[in-house]
């Protein structure tokens, strides 16, 4: 007689996830846990985020589904494998005991990011910082108030740790770990703020309207910055973007050698006077750049140009320990001043000086003229020579007026640019075209501006464009 094996079943007493799957096979077991988690997808899961807001999280949304489909076939290795004395050993282990095989869920993590970002960060209430004002009646202190908020990494590690290890798949309700946000600077830090610590002023009289209002607005976008510290101040990042949106307009500014129109003409007379500031309140200055060419404004290496497109910034960090606040004006004859408030801690007998002092000099004692086929014969346009200068600033101190030390703040190298003209030579007249060509021919500016301006009249009086006339 042939005897036939008995098909293998679960033994009793072994559950998935909770589901009892005693003398069930493998097949029938991984059926009744995917019956099961298909009854799970339709739960939801409430998680209290921020002061009492919620998120309601649809598992489906983030693809739930079924991740250790292994388990069934280990369930029914229990009790079926190995010797006898394994066999025997586990099968009375299990019906003393029982055993619990985990149901293990997955789901998409890139739709729980997504759900965690539009349905629980929106409820984060960030610390408000405390705020401080200069007015003329002096400083006014706004207080803070500490936030409330959900770390995302945090949030996501949460929830993927409930589902993935203590969810047991039906409606539930959790509460998301939250961090309190405290405000940087309190009433107290900023009622430290009280003394200047450096002063410095430029005058900007000489400038047209245009400049004059890139001056006065760069002059807006700094005042009333705030730094605590070790924090680092960028003039750059105060002051762009460099559009008439942000309230710049077309001035002069130095590019290649030359004086070339551009918006935000002049914010350099802004850095510059910071800087001077800067110094004086013996902040450390982290960039500095000097101009192209000299500028008229400071000394010699007492000037911080800004750059956009030469990468060009004024950086620096307020060492001290306690905050400082910049203030920022423009006066009504066209001076521009900046403050930095903080907490003065240097002794009264202490002096800080800064001196210029050039080092080398090269004259621009020649002249350039440059034809141009974009403009007409009669028109030129004459910039001043500037002188080349090789300079450092040196910072002195003294003490009870006896000099403790000298050194130096920095060196500036500035171009010699010559007197420089452009000169129309576009026209269809030959006697124009050779006029003005024997002109440029002489090298001298001012001849070729007084054939320029033959030509420029001839043409006005004849109300005809200067290419067309033939005096």
């Amino acid at each position: 007689m042939q005897v036939y094996a008995a098909t293998p079943i679960i033994q009793n007493g072994v559950t998935i996830g909770g589901i009892d799957v005693s003398g069930m096979n493998d097949m029938e077991a991984a059926e009744a846990v995917n019956n099961k988690v298909n009854s799970d997808i339709s739960s939801e899961i409430i998680i209290h985020c921020v002061e009492g807001k919620i998120a309601t999280l649809p598992v489906k949304d983030i693809n739930l589904k079924w991740k250790n489909t292994g388990v069934a076939t280990e369930a029914m290795s229990y009790g079926n494998k190995g010797n006898f004395v394994k066999r025997y050993k586990e099968r009375k282990d299990i019906a003393r005991n029982g055993l619990n095989l985990p149901l293990k869920y997955g789901f998409d993590r890139d739709k729980l990011s997504e759900f965690v970002d539009n349905n629980c960060m929106i409820y984060n209430e960030e610390a408000i910082e405390a705020t401080i004002t200069r007015t003329e009646e002096g400083f006014t202190i706004t207080p803070g108030t500490t936030g409330v908020i959900i770390d995302k990494q945090e949030a996501m590690d949460f929830i993927t740790n409930y589902i993935e290890n203590e969810w047991n798949g039906d409606n539930a309700e959790i509460n998301l770990p939250c961090i309190t946000d405290e405000p940087e600077a309190g009433e107290e830090e900023l009622s430290q703020v009280t003394d200047i610590l450096g002063s410095f002023e430029t005058s900007y009289k000489t400038s047209g309207s245009n400049r004059s209002a890139n001056v006065a607005n760069g002059c807006r976008l700094v005042n009333g910055t705030l730094l605590r510290p070790g924090e680092e101040f960028s003039m750059y990042d105060h002051i762009k973007p460099f559009s008439e949106e942000n309230g710049y307009k077309m001035a002069g500014s130095y590019m290649n050698g030359m004086v070339v129109d551009s918006l935000g003409g002049g914010i350099c007379q802004v850095s510059t006077t910071l800087y001077n500031a800067v110094l004086r309140a013996e902040l450390e200055v982290t960039e500095r750049n000097n101009h192209s060419m000299i500028v008229n404004y400071v000394p010699a290496s007492a000037d911080a140009a800004i750059s956009e497109s030469a990468g060009k910034d004024f950086r620096f960090v307020n060492n001290t320990e306690y905050p400082i606040y910049i203030e920022g004006y423009t006066t009504d004859d066209k001076k521009i001043v900046f403050n930095i408030y903080g907490k003065e801690t240097r002794p009264d007998n202490r002096v800080v000086e800064y001196k210029s002092e050039v080092l080398e000099t090269t004259p621009a004692l020649t002249e350039n003229i440059i034809p141009s086929a974009s403009y007409p014969v009669g028109y030129i346009s004459i910039q001043s020579a500037h002188t080349g200068y090789k300079a450092r600033l040196l910072k002195i101190v003294t003490v009870d007026g006896i000099e403790e030390s000298r050194e130096v703040v920095n060196s500036s190298s500035y171009k010699m640019v010559p007197r420089t003209a452009v000169v129309g030579i576009a026209t269809t007249d030959p006697n124009a075209a050779a006029q003005i060509s024997e002109a440029i021919a002489t090298g001298s500016i001012d001849y070729c501006a007084g054939v320029a301006g033959a030509w420029a009249a001839a043409a006005a009086a004849l109300n005809a464009p200067a290419t067309n006339v033939n005096p």
